[in-house]
């Protein structure tokens, strides 16, 4: 696997291992795992998105996506929002 791709930090197991899900279009194809401590300090976390660009399957470089990170949390937080509200509703 070759070429640059969206990757987002699935999680941090062990406080040692990054679980990093490769995507392309919209997509995970790929899983891979490397150390927490290569990983851009802000993208330490679940659900940090970052640029990878791959060589023969490794990663040779990453690139902290600030703005789509915080899209993703966004859409992720609003669709909580939304079943919270439905749930809320049924309990009424």
């Amino acid at each position: 696997m070759e070429g640059t791709y969206t990757a987002v930090v699935d999680r941090i197991e062990d406080g040692d291992i990054a679980v990093i899900l490769i995507e392309e279009d919209g997509q995970v194809i790929e899983q891979l795992d490397i150390a927490a401590d290569r990983l851009p300090e802000p993208a330490q976390t679940d659900g940090g998105v970052l640029s990878v660009t791959l060589e023969e399957g490794e990663i040779v470089s990453m690139e902290y996506q600030e703005e789509a990170t915080r899209d993703r949390r966004e859409s992720a937080q609003e669709k909580l929002d939304r079943l919270s509200e439905r749930l809320s509703d049924r309990e009424e």
